[in-house]
């Protein structure tokens, strides 16, 4: 793990290149695993969860936790190094290896266009993407008020992502492919996980587990 800041990005523009944001990645894959960081109130502790869905039912097949300290400082941009190494011990807990890894965050709609979801496809080598509630970079105009509805998240003439309505008159969510997946697949995929709230079956199970693994660490 990088201890400065000036090493932390200097990961980034090494591992930045070897990120596929081209993908196809699974169409229809069998499982799907949300990822999400649960902070106690002082900051100082934190727990990482990945739950494990069967992609047909949104059933919860596999789950893990993770429940440690943040390894790397407050740093806008550096999200990844707080919490990739719990996330990456939480992986390494399950039974059930995931086909495609849905993240609390951001992939390419990052600053330096590294976001956890392209770290953590890197890292592990499977097709992930990020699915942000707010937006961390980039320009967008409000998508049409149906579910499915999409505007492109740009910064200047680059596309970063798409700004997409997953329930009617609903606040959109923020996508973008992080490894091994297209644009077009990664949204396709955030509907087929929201039959019925605005955020994804694997980030809402993934954030209970978290949540409810910290009150009870030591």
């Amino acid at each position: 793990m990088p201890r400065t800041e000036a090493e932390a990005v200097a990961v980034q523009e090494r591992l930045r290149p070897l990120a596929d944001l081209v993908g196809p990645g699974p169409t229809a894959p069998a499982t799907v695993a949300g990822l999400d960081v649960a902070y106690a109130e002082a900051g100082d502790r934190l727990a990482a969860a990945v739950t494990v869905l069967d992609a047909r039912t949104l059933a919860v097949v596999d789950q893990a936790v993770s429940v440690g300290r943040p390894a790397f400082g407050y740093v806008p941009g550096l999200f990844a190094f707080r919490e990739l190494p719990a996330l990456l011990d939480a992986l390494d807990r399950l039974t059930v290896r995931p086909e495609l890894l849905v993240c609390d965050g951001h992939g390419l709609a990052h600053p330096r266009r590294f976001g956890l979801a392209c770290h953590l496809g890197v890292v592990t080598g499977l097709p992930a993407f990020g699915v942000g509630k707010t937006p961390l970079v980039g320009r967008w105009e409000p998508p049409g008020p149906e579910r499915g509805s999409w505007s492109p998240l740009r910064d200047g003439d680059e596309v970063l992502g798409r700004v997409l309505r997953t329930r009617d008159g609903v606040k959109p969510v923020f996508v973008s492919v992080g490894h091994r997946m297209s644009l077009d697949n990664a949204c396709a995929r955030v509907l087929a996980l929201t039959p019925r709230y605005r955020l994804p079956e694997t980030t809402r199970s993934a954030d209970r587990l978290c949540r409810q693994a910290l009150p009870a660490a030591p």
